[in-house]
């Protein structure tokens, strides 16, 4: 258990060091035994393993240290230093490995073209020195000459070819790192979005339903304190209603940043309280476009409610959709047509939903038809349309608004749904 603890943390420090250091140690090591061997191993009828010996074993080992920048010169360089090595007359030795070595680093490295001329220098090096053994005959100096650079061909080839797959796989996992990390900026980006919309959805509608009922209030304060104080119920009920969205959608971003919310269960039980009824509050739906209605009403504008088709259970996804679309275009309404008569017409098809909101204009001082879109409004409630137009693309819908030709307004959303429950 304890070797194979430590066989990875080995196998990262080898993989650490310089291979410079390591073609270095191996150049070395490789022209120290052959010096070793060539001075204690001496047959007879070869001469003595002297200083020019040791010269040329060493121009033919240590080019080996920089066989992996420059392969094709090392092995001229081993080759040419061990062809005149054996026309001197030495015992071929241990100097037979370097040009195989520096051949071996060839074909792991260049194409196979290059290295087809590199396995034909070796082999005319390798046949050389069969044929300067007297001991060795010429069939096997030919098997020789054929057998060693073959194999080492072979061996060098799929050393090469594994590591361009494992750069083809590292630049592979690079570009999916890379998309990965740009999906989830756009994810963040779309989570932001949608936060802002949602943001913006709560706190215009609600303020601007407090907007015009506090200076109602205001107004009739000395006059008529029943008309007053219902103005400030009505405050104080769209105050409580918007801070509940709010804390939800809160709740939401600090739950994303791994935070608990003591409203939550978690964060009851944690504190030992009991849970808000704000963290329990459903997803605002078409079954509460009743509560928007009333507040528009105590608002000033007289509001309708249609149906057509048969409803049937819808996504909480298209269900908010379109509860936002009808709470910005009666916000509108209220800002830009006070006192105007609204119709909210909610139409089941079979394959999609169709919300429209129309107002008839408010007071008759406005000319008809020249109402502003308010999407063009250079102020902030100018994105309500936008942000409308981009919550119903999600969805796969589509926003159509304009003013009518009769006067007053209309948005028409639809978004599709599935043809069966």
């Amino acid at each position: 258990m304890r070797i194979r603890g430590q066989w990875p943390r080995w196998y990262r420090e080898v993989r650490a060091v310089n291979p410079l250091f390591v073609d270095t140690a191996l150049a070395l090591c490789l022209v120290a035994a052959a010096a070793v061997v060539g001075d204690q191993y001496h047959p007879e009828g070869w001469p003595r393993f002297d200083g020019t010996a040791h010269l040329l074993t060493a121009g033919i080992g240590l080019p080996l240290a920089l066989r992996r920048i420059a392969p094709v010169g090392v092995l001229v360089a081993s080759s040419l230093a061990f062809a005149g090595y054996l026309a001197a007359g030495y015992q071929p030795s241990l100097n037979f490995w370097a040009p195989a070595l520096a051949f071996y680093g060839v074909a792991a490295q260049r194409p196979p073209r290059t290295a087809a001329w590199a396995a034909l220098l070796t082999a005319a090096v390798v046949l050389y020195s069969g044929l300067c053994a007297r001991e060795l005959g010429i069939a096997v100096a030919v098997i020789q000459a054929v057998g060693v650079p073959g194999v080492l061909w072979v061996v060098g080839n799929g050393a090469r070819l594994l590591a361009l797959r494992n750069r083809q796989l590292a630049d592979l996992t690079e570009r999916l790192r890379q998309e990965q990390e740009a999906r989830a900026r756009r994810a963040v980006a779309g989570e932001q979005r949608r936060i802002a919309r949602e943001l913006h959805d709560v706190v215009a509608h609600h303020m601007s339903v407090i907007s015009v009922q506090a200076g109602m209030a205001g107004y009739v304060f000395a006059t008529e304190p029943a008309t007053a104080r219902a103005a400030l119920d009505t405050i104080a009920a769209t105050s409580q209603e918007g801070l509940r969205e709010l804390r939800r959608i809160l709740t939401l971003l600090r739950s994303a940043a791994g935070e608990t919310d003591p409203a939550s269960p978690a964060g009851a039980a944690a504190s030992g309280g009991r849970p808000s009824d704000a963290w329990y509050a459903p997803m605002p739906g078409l079954a509460r476009l009743s509560d928007i209605a009333e507040r528009a009403a105590a608002a000033g504008l007289t509001v309708e409610l249609l149906t057509e088709g048969r409803a049937r259970p819808l996504a909480p996804g298209t269900e908010l959709c379109a509860y936002r679309a009808v709470q910005e275009a009666l916000t509108n309404v209220i800002k830009h047509a006070p006192g105007a008569r609204a119709t909210v017409l909610v139409a089941h098809r079979p394959s999609e939903l169709v919300v429209t909101v129309t107002d008839d204009g408010g007071a008759p001082t406005r000319p008809p038809g020249r109402r502003p879109d308010p999407a063009n409004v250079p102020t902030p409630s100018g994105y309500g349309l936008i942000g409308m137009r981009e919550r119903a693309r999600l969805y796969g819908g589509t926003v159509d608004a304009g003013p009518r030709a009769e006067g007053g307004f209309r948005v028409c959303l639809r978004l599709p749904v599935a043809t069966t429950a």
